[in-house]
């Protein structure tokens, strides 16, 4: 069985203006990258569909897609916030990316593919319900999430997020469902704030210091979220594969390495490998470094492959 590699060019298209850290060339860095590795022919290339507006509407309020509808501009940019504008190809290129986390869900749960790497752009995990910001619009991984439990009908799912910053978008849309567990890590204090006051056994957030390294990424995940995966028994896990985390991204102020990367990967899928038979969709967050975000987005997938 193989990998699904999900991505479409109008992920390419979207670009907030000259300088902006989140800027199309990530993609084509991951893209060369496996190329160059040669994991490029270990995986199966798709492209992303448009998701449909009943897939946003599982986890947006009406009012939010209204908005970014209307925001939307024909020529030039639109500002959402300080750091987030729309160009005239965003809400399409957003449209896609929430898509490609269908497909890889439907994929999966198919028995096509045993897991799927999104590589796609807008990210999406601190878009709330009703609200955009933070480089996001829609939030992809929720919207693939919330398919797996509506469309297939699973009762449990997991969303583990190792971007530096809090997912909170993700934990805004599924605090309150008893389905999700989320587990994360994220550095504190640091952009958006929270992600404290929301812990919980079903919200398993984990702030790590300015300056953490390695052993310390690695001890949260083996002491907090292994427990609660093991309690939760997910039939389903999805990623939030931010890198941003990573020592040479200048975004924060961590100090993980490709090898964090690829052991927290190996590790979510040996703790998922019975309650969900190694179903993972990862949908890509984070990452501004480009040669960083590169070599560590090829870490991670080549360890979904090689399973």
């Amino acid at each position: 069985m193989t990998i699904a590699f999900i991505s479409h060019p109008d992920c390419a298209l979207h670009e907030m203006g000259e300088h902006h850290p989140e800027r199309p060339e990530r993609l084509a860095a991951i893209e060369d990258r496996l190329v160059i590795s040669k994991l490029d022919l270990l995986v199966t290339h798709m492209d992303a569909p448009l998701a449909t507006r009943e897939q946003l509407l599982r986890v947006h309020h009406p009012a939010h897609l209204e908005a970014l509808e209307r925001l939307s501009p024909s020529a030039g940019y639109a500002q959402v916030d300080p750091d987030t504008a729309m160009n005239p190809h965003t809400l399409r290129a957003a449209y896609r990316a929430a898509g490609a986390a269908v497909l890889g869900t439907d994929l999966v749960l198919s028995g096509k593919e045993q897991a799927a790497f999104c590589s796609v752009r807008p990210p999406g995990h601190h878009a709330e319900r009703a609200r955009a910001m933070g480089f996001c619009f829609f939030n992809n991984v929720a919207v693939g999430a919330a398919h797996a439990l509506e469309r297939h009908g699973l009762a449990r799912v997991a969303i583990a997020d190792f971007d530096v910053h809090h997912g909170n978008g993700t934990e805004d849309i599924f605090r309150n469902d008893p389905r999700v567990l989320m587990v994360s890590t994220f550095q504190h204090p640091f952009y958006p704030g929270g992600g404290l006051e929301g812990r919980s056994g079903q919200m398993v957030n984990v702030p790590l210091p300015a300056g953490s390294r390695g052993e310390q990424f690695r001890a949260a995940v083996t002491e907090e979220w292994l427990p609660a995966l093991e309690r939760f028994q997910p039939e389903m896990l999805f990623i939030s594969a931010g890198f941003d985390g990573h020592r040479d991204d200048e975004m924060a102020m961590m100090g993980l390495v490709e090898a964090d990367y690829a052991w927290v990967t190996e590790t979510l899928r040996e703790a998922v490998a019975k309650s969900a038979r190694g179903r993972i969709v990862s949908v890509l967050e984070g990452g501004y470094d480009l040669r960083a975000l590169a070599r560590s987005a090829a870490a991670h997938l080549e360890k979904l492959i090689k399973w």
